[in-house]
């Protein structure tokens, strides 16, 4: 619906529309009607500065656990230990693990180790072992809203091959989050991480994606790690989602194991690697709300 000048304004703040998102919804349009490649974000998906203050909290104590587990990664150790140590922290900063329960989802945290591409199930039958590359994925509801991130770790002597799919990867992720600008948009950065990855010989995991998130785990919009420039949904202020980029030393296939309906594979039994952070779109620029 179209808003008069003096209506009161779609986002709930209480001003009317002319002094609050006028200008900023008149922008959207203008730019989406030169490309029609180019697709406008609901407005359900702009976070308010309530909203963005609570995620910023849910980020900071989901890093602050992440910073907690990764004292305890090393050789040896199970992945349900991890495990433990991700639900005993989140609870002691006052959180609450999102990954517990989801859809099913039995443990608190997500570990993926080498040719497992996400959705690792922690067990305490899995030591890590010399020469792993690691991800653990974290996800925290504080006062009912989200932070997100994932990192990487290697094990003991690591495989040069190993070492450079890990930092590529990290490139990936730092390289999208340079171009996640406003007025940008999801196919600009989805460009750079594949370009990326596939002049280092790698290929992009694409049926799994980043996402929207704050208000739920799940929102949108659904992040691609490809894409082409100019194409996609726009990226505006207020927005929040991850930049997740799954990259594959071998080819981009992947398949979810049958018996547990969660763990995701690569096709050939390559290695891959994730590196994950919350981002949220501001008038200059980003800022990164869980890393």
């Amino acid at each position: 619906m179209k808003l008069g000048r003096n209506d009161a304004c779609w986002c709930g703040s209480g001003r009317k529309y002319k002094s609050c998102h006028m200008f900023f919804d008149d922008k959207i349009e203008q730019i989406v009607n030169r490309n029609k490649q180019i697709v406008a974000p609901p407005r359900d998906i702009i976070k308010t500065p309530e909203q963005i203050a609570g995620m910023r909290k849910a980020g900071e104590i989901n890093t602050m656990v992440l910073d907690t587990v990764e004292q305890h990664v090393k050789e040896g150790v199970t992945t349900e230990e991890l495990n433990r140590i991700v639900e005993e922290r989140t609870k002691e900063l006052g959180g609450v693990c999102a990954c517990l329960g989801y859809e099913g989802y039995p443990k608190s945290v997500c570990i993926s180790i080498n040719e497992v591409v996400c959705h690792g199930i922690p067990s305490e039958k899995r030591h890590l072992q010399n020469g792993d590359i690691v991800n653990i994925d974290c996800t925290t509801i504080v006062d009912g809203y989200y932070g997100d991130a994932s990192r990487m770790y290697m094990i003991g002597e690591v495989s040069e091959a190993k070492k450079k799919l890990v930092q590529v990867t990290k490139e990936c992720l730092d390289e999208a989050v340079s171009i996640a600008q406003p007025w940008t948009t999801l196919g600009d950065f989805g460009y750079a991480i594949n370009k990326r990855a596939t002049e280092n010989g790698y290929s992009v995991v694409r049926e799994i994606g980043g996402h929207g998130v704050g208000l739920d785990f799940h929102e949108d919009p659904w992040v691609p790690h490809i894409g082409q420039p100019n194409s996609g949904m726009l990226i505006v202020p207020g927005m929040t989602f991850t930049i997740e980029p799954m990259i594959n030393m071998g080819k981009p296939d992947v398949f979810c194991d049958a018996e547990d309906g969660w763990t995701i594979y690569t096709d050939d039994n390559q290695p891959s690697a994730q590196w994950e952070y919350t981002l949220l779109i501001t008038e200059k620029g980003n800022e990164i709300l869980s890393r």
